[in-house]
């Protein structure tokens, strides 16, 4: 009885630090990535000091990759705001080319006759 109980622990222990160095929830956006990352490094910390190398490198991978991610957001939402501003920029020049253009007509209009 002894010795099951104690593989059931070990087991509970193993199940219990896989779960903390579980990958996290996807980052949605620039404060979520710094709550992120932050909470990543408080973690590792604690590890560190726990002497849990292990967990503390598997944070350290996953903190790269939330990181990296972060990084990606940051350049797509950078992508969007260009997307946007180039968008306008169209719409204006359609805008005066339909001016010009009408004032072209006008001008040949005059001319014919």
């Amino acid at each position: 009885m002894h010795v099951s109980s104690c593989c059931t622990l070990v087991v509970a222990m193993a199940l219990a630090g896989s779960a903390i160095a579980q990958p996290t929830m996807a980052v949605h956006d620039s404060n979520s990535c710094a709550a992120e990352q932050a909470e990543l490094e408080k973690r590792m910390h604690l590890a560190r000091v726990k002497g849990r190398m292990l967990l503390r490198q598997q944070l350290a991978d996953q903190l790269a990759t939330v990181q990296q991610d972060c990084k990606l957001l940051s350049a797509d939402q950078g992508n969007a705001a260009n997307i946007e501003r180039l968008e306008r920029e169209v719409r204006t020049l359609r805008t005066e080319l339909e001016a010009a253009e009408a004032q072209l007509r006008k001008l040949k209009g005059e001319i014919s006759r």
